[in-house]
């Protein structure tokens, strides 16, 4: 596949996994500095690697998360917790996932995990009874 459509094939699957709203934020910031990341990302992240047929988008996210906890990551962790319920990942998958990171990347990184998930639920709950409401009152 050349670059032309392992970018267009990226933007899809990013489309797909992280959502428009979050895809056309990232993009409607992209300025001569950041171009080529931007580009690099979307070929080679999610072009190439998302893409890949040997393991589901459930777990890419699952597994995703887990790095994110090992790494301290956690804008990235709070982006694909959102991302991972568009590949089908529960609430309780998600707890097994941290309750695992506790043992592996150590109990003060899950404690933040775990945190920091109960807020993108909350945002995510308060979301959806908004957009519940505006829907019942069309």
């Amino acid at each position: 596949m050349d670059e032309a459509k392992r970018h267009e094939v990226g933007m899809k699957i990013r489309r797909e996994v992280l959502g428009d709203e979050h895809v056309d934020r990232a993009v409607g910031g992209t300025n001569d500095f950041n171009r080529e990341f931007q580009n690099y990302i979307t070929r080679n992240a999610w072009g190439d690697i998302w893409t890949r047929p040997g393991l589901s988008r459930h777990t890419r996210s699952l597994l995703t998360l887990a790095m994110m906890v090992a790494l301290n990551r956690e804008a990235e962790f709070r982006m694909h917790v959102r991302a991972a319920f568009n590949n089908g990942v529960t609430r309780d998958e998600i707890k097994e996932v941290l309750l695992q990171t506790a043992i592996y990347c150590g109990v003060p990184a899950a404690n933040s995990a775990f945190h920091a998930a109960a807020e993108v639920f909350r945002e995510m709950d308060e979301k959806k009874k908004v957009n519940s409401k505006t829907r019942k009152r069309l």
